[in-house]
């Protein structure tokens, strides 16, 4: 009997990928690796450093300058890793509503991600890893043993977003956050490298009305099969 060893987990934002893969991760005492704050730490380097986000000749080249490591939590926070960029931790910073705002158009150029997916192909070739993102199923890891895409109506991505911010301590709009949201979705759903979509051979969940422990139940029983084999 054996599980799957290496677990796609994409979906839109808010759809609660970050949320489940921890958890999972944890359960099977895998690697969690959400591939999304890559693109968050390029997007972040660009508004520090004053780079023009519509400049996609250097963000690419920046993308391919920055040193960006994901590790366990160092610091007791909530946080569910520490993202360090050029050896500064940047969790947080990667959360403010600027990032959420330009992290679409950064995600989409293809230099930007041919400079982070052979990275993320690495740490998934090891093999006991929980990835998460938008196109893991797709193009980071095509051969998952098990590929999952969360889904939920946007109004409830946003409300979920929405109650974050308000959590640590911001004051965002609601229509603010839902605006960004429907954004985000087009140009995630609509770039011409790695469209957000489903694998064809992924299971898809529609998280709207579920709880984290019902998401969590509903992907060990598809689990099952696999460890029967």
């Amino acid at each position: 009997m054996s599980k799957p060893s290496r677990i796609a987990i994409d979906g839109p934002a808010a759809s609660g990928k970050s949320t489940i893969g921890q958890r999972l991760a944890d359960r099977l005492g895998y690697l969690y690796f959400d591939t999304g704050v890559m693109y968050r730490a390029v997007t972040w380097a660009c508004l520090e450093r004053a780079v023009p986000i519509d400049d996609e000749e250097a963000v690419t080249r920046l993308a391919n300058e920055v040193h960006i490591d994901v590790v366990r939590p160092t610091v007791d926070d909530g946080r569910q890793y520490t993202v360090l960029l050029d050896g500064r931790d940047v969790t947080w910073d990667l959360r403010r509503p600027e990032v959420d705002a330009n992290v679409s158009p950064v995600s989409a150029y293809a230099g930007v991600r041919a400079a982070l997916t052979e990275q993320q192909r690495r740490i998934g070739a090891g093999g006991r890893v929980v990835m998460v993102g938008r196109d893991i199923g797709t193009v980071v890891m095509p051969d998952a043993d098990l590929k999952i895409y969360l889904d939920a109506v946007v109004d409830e991505r946003a409300r979920r977003r929405y109650c974050e911010m308000m959590a640590r301590g911001e004051q965002p709009s609601y229509e603010t956050v839902l605006q960004m949201m429907r954004r985000r979705d087009m140009i995630d759903s609509m770039r011409a490298a790695a469209p957000l979509r489903p694998a064809p051979d992924a299971i898809i969940l529609d998280t709207t009305c579920m709880s984290i422990s019902q998401v969590l139940r509903a992907i060990e029983n598809l689990m099952c099969p696999v460890e029967e084999k």
